[in-house]
């Protein structure tokens, strides 16, 4: 069943992704209830294969890279189908679903990893894990809507605008959907090192280094974005770079919590 769950996660990531090409090789690029649709299948079949993940292990199901993977797509595509609505970002789906699906198919082609239990009975510990990746989900979601901005700022300063530039959502409104999800994955992202204190979580100090270097640079780059120092253009290459440096320091801070 599990299989089976992630297999029809797949499948709705990968329509969504290909209803976006194909409407861009159309020339009607026009955000539809199609992708929401899609992701939000992807979403509940994801959903599905966590918690058979969780019953099987009797913990929170983050004991392996691919385990890891799949709940950090999950928490970007969760938090897609909140923010959508809410900033009239339906077009996001089209920008989310490439890296939802990337993410889902990297955990696919890892080879399959024994499930250590690292979480002993404790749900500070749990939590703390968890937290950590909704707050990757939020700052993934960043890096969308960063892209976003960059493609809609050179659009505006093109003397001929391509179909797209329509149908994308206002640059003051990327903008602020920037800084907004940034604010949410720091916040989340504190409070998921405040629950790991109080379980006296044993931290290795390579792995505290790494975390707390993605912590800082986020806490400047808002810091940086609130006093005026970084345009938006900056903002906006900002996160989306810190966020590639968070994804490609994942599976290293994986290994170590196993150390």
């Amino acid at each position: 069943m599990e299989r089976i769950a992630l297999l029809a996660a797949t499948l709705c990531y990968l329509f969504s992704f290909g209803h976006t090409l194909f409407v861009l090789g159309s020339g009607r690029f026009h955000p539809g209830r199609f992708n929401f649709i899609a992701m939000a299948l992807g979403a509940i079949a994801q959903g599905w294969y966590l918690s058979l993940r969780g019953a099987a292990e009797h913990a929170c199901p983050l004991g392996s890279l691919p385990e890891m993977l799949i709940f950090l797509s999950w928490s970007i595509a969760l938090i897609y189908l909140v923010i959508g609505s809410t900033y009239r970002l339906s077009l996001m789906g089209a920008f989310t679903a490439p890296m939802v699906l990337l993410l889902q198919i990297a955990a696919l082609l890892l080879p399959e990893q024994t499930t250590l239990t690292i979480f002993r009975p404790n749900p500070w510990v749990e939590t703390h894990a968890a937290l950590s990746l909704v707050a990757y989900g939020a700052f993934g979601l960043a890096c969308i809507a960063g892209i976003m901005f960059l493609i809609q700022e050179r659009e505006l300063k093109s003397q001929r605008p391509s179909a797209i530039f329509h149908d994308l959502p206002p640059i003051t409104v990327l903008a602020e959907a920037m800084k907004r999800l940034l604010w949410v994955g720091f916040l989340l992202l504190t409070l998921s090192f405040a629950a790991g204190m109080h379980a006296r979580l044993f931290v290795s100090g390579e792995k505290f280094t790494y975390s707390i270097l993605i912590w800082v640079l986020y806490g400047l780059l808002l810091a940086g974005s609130n006093k005026g120092i970084l345009s938006n253009r900056r903002f906006a290459l900002l996160a989306a770079g810190t966020f590639l440096l968070a994804l490609a320091l994942l599976p290293l801070i994986q290994h170590l919590s196993h150390a």
